[in-house]
């Protein structure tokens, strides 16, 4: 994470690299927005460019964001973490810091919910991993740490979700768990 902390400027040749593979992205999978054209979204990106700062922090830790929609009342294209498992550089943290220091040992670096603000990103909640799963099959092999509802986290619980057996499960543990196979995705709206 420390590679996305020093500094939230891109580049010119950074900017560019990032805009190339999200338009790659955005046209080898067009089912995830449909409706959607790709000059559209760059232009809105170009009047935004404080948030490409967090779609490539979003891309380094290896989300693979993509647009999945987009919101007529603000003007502004969703983008979720659409790697196929939950992204590579966000694993193995507890869901928020409470949970990450209540470990008296083995305690993990990091925690979803600081690192998602990091990233100036929100985790999911648990309608837009629903929503995600429609777009095709995530987390097979791991899970992702959602937003969970104040009710339970007040009982020192957590969400996450995964998929399997050709279904969605939501699940449930106790917010200091972590797990090698359990990140979080994150949602940007520019």
């Amino acid at each position: 994470m420390s590679e996305i902390e020093t500094s939230q400027q891109l580049s010119s040749e950074q900017r560019e690299a990032l805009l190339t593979i999200l338009q790659t992205r955005f046209e080898q999978h067009m089912h995830r927005h449909p409706g959607l054209t790709w000059a559209n979204v760059q232009a809105r990106l170009e009047a935004h460019p404080q948030k490409l700062w967090s779609l490539q922090a979003m891309e380094s830790t290896g989300g693979e964001p993509d647009v999945v929609g987009y919101d007529q009342a603000t003007g502004a294209y969703i983008f979720y973490d659409c790697a196929a498992e939950s992204p590579s550089g966000r694993r193995n943290v507890c869901y928020d810091r409470a949970g990450q220091l209540s470990r008296k040992e083995n305690r993990p670096e990091h925690n979803a919910v600081d690192m998602a603000a990091a990233l100036g990103v929100e985790l999911l909640t648990e309608a837009q991993y629903r929503e995600l799963q429609t777009l095709g099959e995530f987390d097979t092999k791991t899970s992702s740490w959602l937003q969970t509802p104040a009710a339970i986290r007040a009982l020192g619980g957590a969400i996450f979700g995964d998929r399997r057996y050709d279904h969605v499960f939501i699940y449930h543990n106790g917010a200091q768990s972590y797990y090698a196979a359990r990140g979080f995705r994150g949602v940007l709206q520019v």
